[in-house]
Formats: C-alpha cells, structure tokens, sequence
C-alpha cells in the first residue's frame, strides 16, 4: 500500500534549476516534465506520450508546446495534442496529465493530485521569506535512497542531534535535556534548551561564540513533508527569554521533501539567517557546515532504511522520545486514507444521529 500523499504540494524543483530546456523529473513515481513557457511560468506535464510512451523530455519545444521526439503528436502546457502528423482527427484520449505549479521565493511548487483541489493559499511560506532583515539562501539537494516517512520524522526529533551531530549541531550537553512536543496545531512542534552549555561546533565556526551560550532548537514538520528547524544561541551571561530568540544568532533552516518513489527522496535544503545578511561567504561557511551534518543524517537514514526491508525478528519499540513521530505517522495515514476513499456521505436524515 502506498505511503506518497498526492493532494498536496511539493517541491519540484529550484528556481534555478528550470530553464527552456525539457527537463524529466520523477515525483511520487510519476515523470514530470518541467520547462519554462515563453511568458515565464513553469509548465507542467506527464513525461509521456500516449502513443508510444517515449518521454516527451526527449522530444523539442515549438514555441509553447511540446513535440514528440518519435512520431510527432504534440502537446500544449494544458496537456491536450494539438497535432497528430499525417491525420486531421486527433483522438480524445490523445492527452497527458497537466499539472499546476507555482513559484514563490525560488522555489517551484507543483500538486500531483487532484487539480481542482490545489489551492496555492495552502503552500507553505515563512514571514521571514519577505523580511529584508533576514537573508535567504538556497542550498542543495540531498539525494536519501530511503522512504520520505523516515526523513520526514527525522526533522522533527532533537534528541538525535546529540548522538548524530556530535560535532556540528549538536553535543552531548544536551542528551538528557527534555524534549518538549506539541501536536495541538497544524504543525507538529517539538523543541527544547539547552541553558548555559558549551557551544556546538556550528556556532563556534559561525557565531564566534568562546563563552558558554543558551542555545535551543525547535523542529517544526508540516505534513505531508516540508520541516523547518529553528536554532541559534545566545550568550548566556545575557539568560534571553525563549520569545527573544531573535536576539541571539538565529537561523531557520528549511528542508522540502520530495518523494521521488517509495524508496528514494530528494530533500532540498535552504536557510533563513538573521546575522551576516547580504554575505556570500557567510553563506558558503554555513553550506558546508550543513553539508557535513546533512551528510550525516543520510548516512543514519539509509541504513535504516535498508535494514526496514530485511524480516523482523522482534516488533520495534517506541520511546517517550518518539511522540511527534508516531502522531506523524498517524496522521499521514489519516491524509491516504481520505484519498483512497469518496465522501458521499450527506446530511443526517433521521437514520443516524451523529454526536461529536
């Protein structure tokens, strides 16, 4: 049974990465098509042609439509063939799968699922995304040969961050700090401080700090799959307030989960910083710092991954840790099962008396 949420955005890809060319993407297990139309926005489509399957990636652009590099039936961004080559009727089912798509901060957003139901007030967006006192970078695209499940639960759980990022993001200061969770709200929020401690190595090659320092992480997970973790410090002579975090040196860095199948997602990666604004090389330092840890969450997900698929011996345990995780996963089940399933229900006619 499927775990991949259709009636929802993802990420399809960068800005930066979509240009006139014909570009094949996988999404959901479903080839998509990306290029850019001639008045600038992203265009859409089934990478196939329905008449001998070649991908339409392979073919050429005509202006805004889209020839098949085989036999020639061509395709407007709508999805419907506007020429079949050698006859004048052009069958009904001689169509592909068009999909909306839209494009906000540098960032191309398409729905794979039912098109009347994409709304774009529903894409996910940040107030920093349009406040000049923070800066915004894009950074890569991590490459996890593992289910988005298990990436996606990964950033919204602290406690790993002592064990996993010893040397990066986190250190054995905080092992047994407590972790708060909430799940009340759209989003489910797990964080935690870690008062008057050393500070971790990401803060001592970018914040500068020799000192101890406060410092504090929230994981923030959007469903299906896009997070944000909020982390930063603060000298800890100054005790800020946990609502002051934009005192200190803050960062937010955001992480956009694209299912590519059931075993492979591609994780694009950014951040929102409010210190060192309009520096490039502050934003080269930090890439590689994340490369480092993002590396090392890769590295912990596959081989999970990769050991979920050989027989179990014994049933999993969960532990206290594990709350925003399974309330996660109890959620994506409740998303798939609305969309295996139509709601003809209607009103209570005096049959069923429904209390809730």
């Amino acid at each position: 049974m499927t775990t991949l949420v259709r009636n929802a955005w993802y990420v399809a890809a960068w800005s930066s990465e979509i240009d006139d060319a014909l570009r094949r993407f996988v999404i959901l297990g479903d080839p998509v098509l990306l290029f850019r139309r001639t008045d600038g926005r992203v265009a859409a489509l089934e990478d196939v042609c329905p008449h001998r399957q070649l991908p339409l990636s392979m073919g050429k652009r005509i202006g805004d439509t889209v020839q098949c590099g085989y036999h020639g039936l061509t395709f407007d961004t709508d999805g419907k063939c506007v020429r079949v080559p050698g006859q004048d009727r052009i069958p009904p089912s001689a169509c592909v799968d068009a999909y909306p798509t839209e494009e906000r901060s540098g960032i191309v957003w398409i729905w794979m699922g039912e098109p009347e139901r994409a709304n774009p007030d529903d894409i996910f967006d940040l107030p920093q995304f349009h406040d000049d006192s923070w800066h915004m970078h894009h950074g890569g695209a991590l490459h996890i040969k593992s289910n988005y499940l298990n990436v996606a639960e990964n950033l919204v759980d602290p406690a790993h961050v002592s064990f996993v990022h010893e040397t990066t993001l986190g250190n054995s200061a905080s092992e047994n700090v407590p972790v708060h969770v909430s799940t009340s709200g759209e989003e489910i929020i797990a964080w935690r401080w870690i008062r008057n401690s050393e500070p971790i190595g990401f803060f001592k090659a970018f914040g500068n700090f020799t000192g101890n320092v406060d410092r504090w992480h929230y994981y923030h997970l959007r469903l299906p799959c896009t997070a944000y973790i909020d982390f930063g410090s603060a000298d800890a002579t100054r005790q800020i307030a946990e609502d002051d975090r934009d005192s200190g040196t803050r960062i937010l860095a955001l992480h956009f989960m694209t299912p590519v199948t059931e075993t492979y997602t591609i994780d694009r990666w950014m951040h929102l910083r409010n210190t060192a604004v309009g520096s490039d090389e502050a934003s080269d330092k930090m890439d590689a710092m994340f490369e480092i840890a993002f590396g090392e969450d890769k590295e912990i997900l596959e081989a999970v991954h990769m050991e979920e698929q050989r027989p179990r011996k014994r049933r999993p345990i969960r532990l206290a840790i594990d709350h925003g995780p399974m309330v996660y996963r109890k959620r994506i089940a409740e998303m798939l099962e609305r969309e295996r399933t139509d709601d003809a229900s209607a009103p209570p006619d005096g049959s069923y008396i429904i209390h809730s």
